[in-house]
């Protein structure tokens, strides 16, 4: 059986499951609200709370489960499961590096910690430009919705560069919430790859440094890397004529 959460915040729906889930369920309640929340908003959040006597799905209801995953394989923002089943736990985090988007495992006792990390911010991206040098500073663990409206900013500044330098700052960086952020990432790139003439990667993580490596070969611009304690360095390097 699946009921629908309510009193969750906009853009945010909530199912609890008990006993065994079968694909009336999905029919009748899981469906329908996914589908009228992800039409009004595009990208939503899931909470997910499977209770202590939920005893998994039927065969009718997993294949549901599935066809509704590749339907709306990017309209989740993120996804928080809130249960005490060691096979539903372990079974989520063996799965879960292949989801679009950030999942997340509480117990059940934990269901209020669940609700919060939902309305939390997870990362930002920040732009400022000084003379011809577009600073972007990506902060925290980002996710798709950190990039929106970005591209625009990025060419808006480039636009009003002569010639235009890029620095980019990850010493605040942890990576990314899922694989649609990271293809976000990719494609931003690809879209602004030949107007930097040069780039700096301001960092301190060996998988940063190997990041500027993999960028060299995708932009027609000079790339240097320098470790965290070396801001300034890299600020005179990119500015360089």
């Amino acid at each position: 059986m699946i009921e629908e959460i309510s009193g969750l915040p906009e853009a945010t729906i909530g199912f609890r499951a008990t006993g065994k889930v079968t694909g009336d369920d999905y029919d009748k309640v899981l469906t329908p609200a996914i589908d009228r929340a992800i039409e009004e908003h595009h990208r939503v959040k899931m909470l997910a709370v499977l209770g202590p006597d939920f005893e998994g799905y039927s065969l009718e209801a997993a294949w549901d489960d599935t066809r509704l995953g590749l339907r709306h394989w990017s309209g989740f923002e993120r996804i928080a499961v809130a249960t005490d089943s060691a096979p539903f736990r372990h079974g989520l985090r063996a799965m879960g590096f292949l989801l679009p988007c950030p999942i997340r495992i509480f117990g059940l006792a934990d269901e209020d910690d669940a609700r919060r990390w939902l309305e939390e911010s997870l990362g930002t991206i920040h732009l400022k430009r000084s003379g011809d040098v577009l600073i972007v500073q990506l902060i925290g663990k980002l996710e798709v919705s950190a990039y929106e409206g970005v591209d625009d900013r990025i060419n808006d500044e480039f636009s009003r560069a002569q010639h235009p330098r890029l620095l980019l700052d990850l010493r605040d960086f942890d990576g990314w919430s899922g694989l649609s952020a990271l293809s976000q990432h990719f494609s931003l790139v690809r879209e602004h790859r030949r107007k930097p003439e040069r780039i700096a990667v301001v960092g301190d993580k060996s998988w940063q440094r190997l990041a500027e490596k993999v960028l060299s070969q995708f932009v027609n611009a000079k790339t240097h890397f320098f470790d965290s304690d070396d801001y300034e360095g890299a600020i005179a390097w990119v500015e360089k004529s």
